[in-house]
């Protein structure tokens, strides 16, 4: 995370940061995604009759990849100096777009697009994100995220 002034947040509006590090998707997590979701389709979960598909293999769900953006925003948010509270407002646009292959790896792309002092202290930000696949030509997935920072 990288801290900035109040006074200087709206200076990164448009700046694509750094790309994240490398994340491997294993077959572990994904059983246990779907332990915790109770999702076990077996695209996911039956290595043996997930080979049988288009995939040729399991494939991790959508949302266990966007819920790596939490991970991820590790490296990619802006913290406004004095924020004693981030809070997860949700999203305006999400879109899966390729699967997530076992085994792969991915990071996220973010550029902070908007952010506005709702009340005072009260920070919304949109950030852009784009989770890449290496290796491949399209995104797992694109999304704008929007959070709440709580500032004294």
């Amino acid at each position: 995370m990288k801290t900035v002034k109040k006074e200087n947040i709206r200076e990164y509006i448009g700046k694509a940061s750094t790309p994240t590090e490398w994340f491997t998707v294993t077959q572990e997590q994904i059983n246990q995604f779907a332990d915790c979701t109770l999702d076990h389709q077996f695209i996911h979960v039956d290595e043996e009759k997930a080979k049988e598909t288009e995939f040729g293999g399991t494939i991790a769900h959508g949302f266990l990849t966007l819920s790596m953006l939490s991970h991820f925003a590790e490296s990619f948010a802006y913290f406004i100096d004095g924020t004693y509270m981030g809070i997860n407002y949700g999203f305006d646009k999400i879109r899966f777009i390729a699967p997530v292959k076992v085994n792969s790896r991915i990071r996220a792309h973010a550029t902070l697009i908007e952010i506005e002092e709702k009340k005072p202290g009260q920070f919304m930000s949109r950030t852009e994100i784009s989770v890449e696949i290496e290796g491949q030509e399209k995104p797992a997935l694109k999304a704008i995220w929007i959070g709440l920072q709580l500032v004294e």
